[in-house]
């Protein structure tokens, strides 16, 4: 009876050894092989308000976000006139903000109005606007109260001495002298300083890093005729750059990372791109600007026509699904 029971025990424990060789086995191979997650894409949008062509401007350019509202300026044909819209977030209700120096609802010295970033210092909110143009209303500071704004500086922007428009603007850091702005003309980025209150001077910057566009992946494939897309702004949060491009009804947004540090010819993230393609409005869909609230959503505000007729579908809207880090 023994002897039976040693035969039966043996085989049991020899099963068992084969079962957790196999295991082991199974689990070694497992974490050989290389774990590989898929390239996140976006490419849907909600459309939270549409904006009105207050005195004739009816043209998206620079966007900003901040905690409650975001804020978008249009500008007429010949750049004389620019208007700031502010939308709440939460709700999408949208008021033309006035100008607290005229008591008007337009600005005459925002030129292109390309870009712009909400900065507060001592308490009070203020907006620093890129003209694009070269001189010393290169870059316009305003002071918002509530839905009023006030001109209270402007500055000339010089790279090696020489006077020079820029395109986009962000603040990625300030302390209690110096604010840090970055600064964007075509594919290259330049760094430079202002006193925290000053209201005038000059904004020497120096070259940072440029980007590489024409090898970025859009959801895995580069974009064949990716050269033909137009700059706009771009957005910067946590060290990273989200710098929107666009070609007829067609808006693609590239992640660019660890800025802090950038030099040379820096590369997009090939695991994180945004994209729209809009039948709705084949004619034009141009994201302008984007900017990411307190929450990590990612807003853009737009150009968009159905045809070349249409002037009243500009809006402010966040892609569906993501949140940044």
């Amino acid at each position: 009876m023994n002897h039976i029971f040693n035969k039966a025990a043996k085989r049991s424990l020899g099963r068992n050894s084969r079962f957790m060789l196999t295991v082991v086995l199974i689990l070694s191979i497992v974490m050989m092989v290389p774990l590989t997650a898929s390239a996140a894409y976006y490419n849907t949008y909600s459309t939270i308000a549409t904006l009105g062509n207050a005195n004739n401007c009816y043209s998206s350019q620079g966007f900003a976000v901040g905690s409650t509202y975001t804020y978008s300026i249009k500008i007429n044909s010949d750049e004389s006139k620019a208007v700031i819209y502010r939308t709440k977030m939460s709700d999408g209700s949208t008021t033309l903000m006035t100008n607290g120096d005229t008591s008007t609802t337009y600005a005459t010295y925002l030129g292109h109005a390309n870009d712009m970033v909400l900065s507060t210092i001592d308490g009070e909110f203020y907006m620093f606007i890129l003209t694009t143009y070269a001189g010393n209303m290169s870059l316009v500071k305003l002071k918002y109260v509530g839905s009023t704004f006030y001109k209270v500086g402007n500055y000339t922007i010089k790279y090696n001495g020489t006077d020079k428009g820029m395109s986009g603007v962000k603040i990625t850091s300030n302390d209690s002298s110096n604010i840090n702005f970055l600064f964007k003309s075509g594919k290259t980025f330049y760094k430079g300083t202002l006193p925290l209150t000053a209201n005038s001077g000059t904004i020497n910057v120096t070259s940072a890093f440029s980007i590489n566009i024409e090898d970025a992946l859009v959801n895995g494939s580069t974009v064949s005729n990716i050269n033909s897309y137009l700059f706009q702004g771009f957005g910067y949060r946590n060290n990273t750059i989200y710098l929107p491009l666009t070609y007829e009804n067609v808006s693609i947004v590239l992640v660019y990372r660890n800025i802090s540090t950038a030099s040379g010819t820096i590369y997009s993230d090939n695991d994180l791109s945004f994209r729209i393609t809009s039948s709705a409005y084949s004619d034009l869909f141009e994201i302008e600007d984007v900017g990411i609230d307190n929450g990590g959503k990612l807003w853009f505000n737009t150009n968009r026509r159905a045809d070349s007729s249409d002037t009243t579908s500009d809006g402010v809207h966040y892609f569906n699904g993501y949140t940044a880090f």
